[in-house]
């Protein structure tokens, strides 16, 4: 199991959302190159980056994310996630020196994305980050709610040769409430490994993802505030 500290950049600060409302905004740092810094330092293996403003079609921190790549990217893995919907900008992003690339809201919204997603950049480069509200999906940084179940999108993304999938339980995100488990695992039961996102509010969270046997977890706002260190997430993954 991988734990992932998610850098989640708004306007060039670090925040987090509750719930992905964009109103419900919590700023824990100016300047998310640092924060990165300070996780690597800490033990981090992998950091989870999210472009909000790219995915609610406000604006972009790409330069911003390209200075956290070259700072920290050639030492620990770095996951971007955030309004990747066209194959002109996952070809910039594979430029850089990221690990992974997580594609949302044109999974849904063109048909014809992944497998040409898959066909540039490969499995194992790509992930997609299946987030839902009540079991449908919702899409454009979760602003917009659609009819399509969770599951049924899961399946036709590994069909197409999605191999990781991250799941977020929109009503947990930010809430410091759990995460859900059980839906995470079903939909690893369809083939893709899976990363459980939203709610991990302690490290017995992080045992109870790594003990169902899940591929990973993110998890924000439990360490800017504090409930427990990057280090001793790291450490969790292994035992705690």
């Amino acid at each position: 199991m991988e734990v992932y500290p998610a850098i989640d950049i708004r306007n060039g600060h670090a925040v987090r959302l509750s719930q992905g409302q964009a109103a419900r905004e919590t700023v824990y740092g100016a300047d998310p190159v640092a924060i990165a810094r300070g996780f690597v330092a800490e033990g981090a293996r992998w950091l989870h980056v999210v472009d909000l403003d790219r995915a609610f079609g406000t604006g972009e921190n790409i330069a911003l994310i390209r200075a956290l790549l070259d700072e920290v990217g050639t030492e620990v893995r770095v996951q971007v996630s955030g309004g990747i919907r066209t194959l002109e900008v996952l070809e910039q992003m594979l430029a850089t020196p990221a690990a992974r690339f997580v594609l949302g809201t044109a999974v849904v919204t063109d048909p014809g994305f992944v497998p040409a997603a898959v066909a540039a950049a490969g499995g194992d480069r790509l992930a997609a980050g299946l987030d839902a509200r009540d079991g449908k999906v919702a899409i454009r940084g979760w602003v917009v709610q659609t009819d399509e179940w969770v599951d049924d999108l899961a399946a036709r993304v590994i069909g197409e040769g999605i191999r990781t999938l991250i799941y977020t339980d929109v009503a947990r995100d930010g809430m410091l409430v759990g995460p859900d488990i059980e839906g995470a695992l079903r939909l690893q039961r369809l083939g893709a490994e899976v990363i459980a996102s939203g709610g991990i509010a302690r490290l017995e969270d992080l045992a109870q993802v790594r003990d169902a046997g899940l591929a990973g977890a993110i998890t924000g706002r439990a360490i800017y505030e504090g409930r427990f260190t990057v280090a001793e997430a790291v450490r969790c993954a292994s035992s705690c």
